[in-house]
């Protein structure tokens, strides 16, 4: 017998890409066409492993034929992670950041990979367990918590959501508006900073430390030498928050907005904890493995939309183009990727190209968003399943 599923558009994707599916019992889904396309069989394995058990089947027990070709599945992407990996280890292109002098004790072979499902599925690889600081990855999830406390109106009243064309750290405000063009420029994330500070200080770092921890799902720290070694060194950053103060963009209190900016980049992750803030963010704000609910939902659409176009600065239009997703870049060589409602993606490597990116951070995404269709706009991606379910 045929069985026809709510989820319409996820079973025509499964459709082209295998010829057939055996359910448990006598169950068996008919497959029509088959396309020839780049896709690889993870892309359905995938999906079948995040939604098996929105479909009654469990991993284990009397389903043994569906718990087989889950445990399959899951060796299949992990098998592809790793090809990713091993193609790229060998790239030596770029240098680790220096203008922060503490980064510049970066290991730059230090290279990982980490890819969580929102059914908490865990595929890593390389040295994704090596701590780094997160920088600039902060600003989306910053931008998250400022939206949160104080709303839509009150945010944008002081950053935009343009993308610049210009470098992350550049100085300077739109002219048209006299705000930062965006919260994933340092303007912007300063402005953000100055918005969720706290007195005293060290509240509004411990704040975002402890949304972070959330996201992360383990305790994480900040490091006091990559802090102090930004603060002696950011002048570039305090010119452009006393220009914000001449416009009235930011208030009076310059260093303890600088504090809690300098401190949110300060803050140390791993490979796998990006991945599990992608991942958060991706299943509308609840961390998959935990299930503690995160970010408010109805200001995630906002963050990944400001992610898509201004994430990788002026960047951003090549990796709207070549990869698809909302991502965030840092010059401690990270990188962290979000496929709405279905996966996050994270990666390490401190081999930066001179716009401040990760170069195999951005070989990776381009890598993974070819073999499995992830970009926006691919045909084989089915987006939000939220609606469909509802069919």
């Amino acid at each position: 017998m045929c069985f026809q599923p709510r989820k319409q558009g996820l079973w025509r994707l499964l459709s082209c890409c295998v010829d057939a599916i055996i359910l448990p019992g006598s169950l068996k889904i008919s497959i029509g066409q088959h396309f020839e396309t780049p896709i690889t069989s993870a892309l359905s394995q995938i999906i079948r492993c995040a939604n098996a058990r929105s479909y009654g089947f469990v991993i284990g027990g009397e389903n043994e034929g569906t718990h087989a070709t889950i445990m399959s599945s899951i060796s299949e992407i992990q098998e592809m992670v790793e090809r990713v990996y091993d193609k790229y280890k060998s790239v030596n292109e770029g240098s680790v950041a220096t203008y922060i002098p503490e980064l510049a004790k970066a290991n730059p072979e230090h290279f990982g990979i980490s890819m969580i499902t929102v059914d908490g599925q865990i595929f890593r690889c390389g040295d994704w367990e090596q701590e780094f600081t997160i920088q600039s990855i902060c600003k989306p999830f910053a931008f998250q918590m400022a939206l949160e406390e104080f709303g839509r109106d009150e945010t944008l009243a002081r950053v935009g959501v343009e993308p610049s064309g210009d470098a992350f750290n550049s100085i300077e405000l739109d002219p048209r508006t006299l705000r930062p063009f965006n919260p994933m420029i340092n303007a912007g994330a300063i402005a953000i900073a100055s918005l969720i500070k706290k007195s005293p200080a060290a509240s509004g770092v411990k704040a975002f430390v402890n949304k972070m921890e959330t996201a992360a799902g383990r305790i994480l720290e900040i490091d006091e030498d990559v802090l102090a070694s930004e603060s002696a060194t950011g002048n570039r950053n305090r010119a452009i928050a006393f220009l914000m103060l001449n416009f009235g963009i930011i208030d009076e209190a310059v260093e303890d907005t600088l504090y809690q900016y300098f401190a949110q980049c300060s803050l140390r992750v791993n490979c796998n904890d990006l991945a599990m803030m992608a991942v958060t963010l991706a299943n509308m704000g609840t961390n998959p493995v935990t299930g503690k609910r995160v970010f408010d939902f109805q200001y995630i659409k906002d963050v990944l939309t400001v992610m898509f176009t201004c994430g990788l600065y002026d960047h951003a239009g090549e990796w709207a183009y070549r990869v698809g997703l909302p991502a965030k870049s840092g010059v401690g060589g990270g990188i962290l990727a979000v496929v709405n409602r279905q996966m996050g993606i994270a990666v390490y490597s401190p081999r930066l190209d001179a716009k401040g990116n990760s170069i195999r951070g951005i070989m990776v995404c381009r890598e993974l968003a070819a073999q499995l269709g992830l970009h926006a706009f691919e045909f084989t991606n089915v987006g939000s399943s939220f609606m469909q379910s509802l069919l």
